[in-house]
């Protein structure tokens, strides 16, 4: 199988993972909380070992070779804090109560808001919300996973636990508004193919250009969208579901297991 299309099956279970946390949010009672910190501090873990580790190292490689040590080194950078901007500009539009970014347990959004039309509102704008957030994501894991699949399918692991909360935050407004499982667990199985249609647009329009060049500053660029979406999100979620040490837990066997598995593939 060419990287290509593997670099397209794993970002669409990526994305297709909010369908687990919308499965988790509509036939569940309470959040497991323990197990969701440790799988969120997790992933953090993961995708900030391979950001730094790896893929930027990688990006500033090419850009070094191409470009001379300190004009590549200079697009390098900039290209890492560019994109930590450009995602960070994102999540600022978008409004904290209906980001999906902002971690809530099942029992806490099953009673939070008792007007229908107004949950209908917040499960419809978190859809949007993860679309918007699913791009840049389905941009960073094709990418990775097109120039090594170990790498991509690890980070597609990290992405699709990330997920997980966000299917919450789209189905459960959307069941208690409507009153029906369907319909919230389609809403947020749909949102989740925006990530790999961002991979699409990105074959479709980035194919083409893909220099070492232009190769080192996407690299730049998907470490930084990793790096902002561990600090940002991943680690307060993680906190906030389960506590300080277990998130921490995990942050460090995201890394050790993502540190062994460089070293043995």
């Amino acid at each position: 199988m060419s990287n290509v299309a593997i670099a397209f099956i794993v970002t669409l279970i990526a994305g297709l993972a909010t369908g687990i946390g919308s499965a988790i949010a509509l036939f569940a009672n309470r959040t497991n909380t323990k197990f969701l910190s440790l799988s969120l501090g997790f992933s953090a873990g993961v995708m900030i070992y391979v950001a730094f580790v790896e893929i930027l190292t990688h990006g500033k490689e090419m850009l070094v070779t191409e470009l001379g040590e300190k004009l590549g080194n200079t697009y390098a950078v900039a290209a890492f804090f560019a994109s930590v901007l450009i995602v960070a500009l994102i999540d600022k539009l978008i409004p904290s109560y209906e980001n999906p970014h902002e971690a809530h347990p099942v029992e806490e959004l099953h009673g939070r808001v008792k007007d229908y039309d107004k949950l209908k509102r917040v499960g419809i704008l978190s859809a949007l919300a993860i679309a918007i957030h699913n791009f840049p994501e389905g941009i960073a894991t094709f990418v990775a996973t097109l120039d090594d699949p170990s790498i991509g399918i690890a980070i597609g692991v990290a992405i699709a636990i990330h997920n997980i909360p966000e299917g919450i935050a789209v189905s459960v407004p959307i069941y208690y508004a409507t009153g029906s499982r369907k319909t919230a667990f389609t809403l947020s199985f749909l949102s989740g193919l925006c990530e790999p249609l961002g991979a699409f647009l990105a074959y479709l329009i980035l194919m083409p250009f893909l220099t070492p060049v232009i190769f080192g500053l996407l690299f730049a660029g998907v470490a930084g969208i990793m790096v902002f979406i561990s600090l940002d999100v991943l680690l307060p979620a993680a906190e906030k579901y389960g506590n300080h040490h277990l998130s921490i837990y995990g942050v460090v066997s995201g890394m050790l297991v993502m540190a062994t598995s460089l070293i043995l593939l």
